[in-house]
């Protein structure tokens, strides 16, 4: 990541809508990004590498947020820095959005199956960024996405979301299906964690009164 990166919020977050936006630029990316906590999973997604996109329209769909991410990135290197930076971009986008956690969940899980593979996903929304990532030593990533660089969107989204997030993948033989399911299992995660929870309206989920 270069040392001059920047995240500029384009616009504060709406608490009523519970949005955010903000446009990253580095030496490597160049990154706009529009979302909605609270829409109906719809989003529009040009990175540049085309499985990438598909797992973040996944992520969009399954989470129900709405995403309007433009990426330009050097690929021509490789795609290590335009999927890391997209991450880093969601998770604070998420987190401004999220604003002081009032109201919501907090915890989310989810089981994901894809053909031959399971995956788990379990987080926390707590403001203390925390990853385990565990995959059968024998996994391999989708043809043009190794299973190193959905490790890193894992962990740069965690760093910048500053969840505890921790995934685990049974069993899986097929790469594509592997990041799918863990692609999926966050979003379905992230779903139930950033949901309002009637019982506990306008207060923050948290016995020390802040996260």
């Amino acid at each position: 990541m270069s040392s001059s990166a920047t995240i500029a919020p384009k616009s504060p977050p709406n608490k009523s809508m519970r949005t955010a936006s903000c446009k990253r630029t580095t030496g490597e990316t160049d990154i706009s990004l529009e979302l909605n906590l609270d829409g109906s999973g719809c989003a529009a997604i040009a990175t540049g590498h085309p499985f990438f996109d598909h797992m973040l329209h996944l992520l969009a769909r399954h989470s129900l947020m709405d995403i309007t991410l433009n990426v330009q990135g050097d690929l021509e290197v490789d795609a290590h820095h335009t999927i890391e930076d997209t991450a880093i971009a969601l998770g604070d986008c998420i987190a401004r959005a999220l604003g002081d956690k009032r109201g919501i969940e907090r915890y989310g899980m989810s089981h994901v199956p894809m053909d031959e593979t399971l995956c788990r996903c379990v987080l926390d929304l707590s403001n203390r960024p925390y990853l385990d990532f565990r995959v059968p030593d024998y996994s391999v990533g989708a043809p043009n996405m190794p299973m190193s660089l959905c490790e890193e969107f894992c962990r740069a989204l965690c760093n910048n979301l500053r969840c505890n997030l921790h995934i685990e993948v049974f069993y899986g033989r097929d790469g594509h299906h592997i990041i799918e399911a863990i692609f999926k299992s966050i979003a379905r995660a992230l779903r139930i964690a950033m949901q309002a929870d009637p019982r506990q309206a306008g207060m923050i989920p948290s016995t020390k009164g802040s996260l």
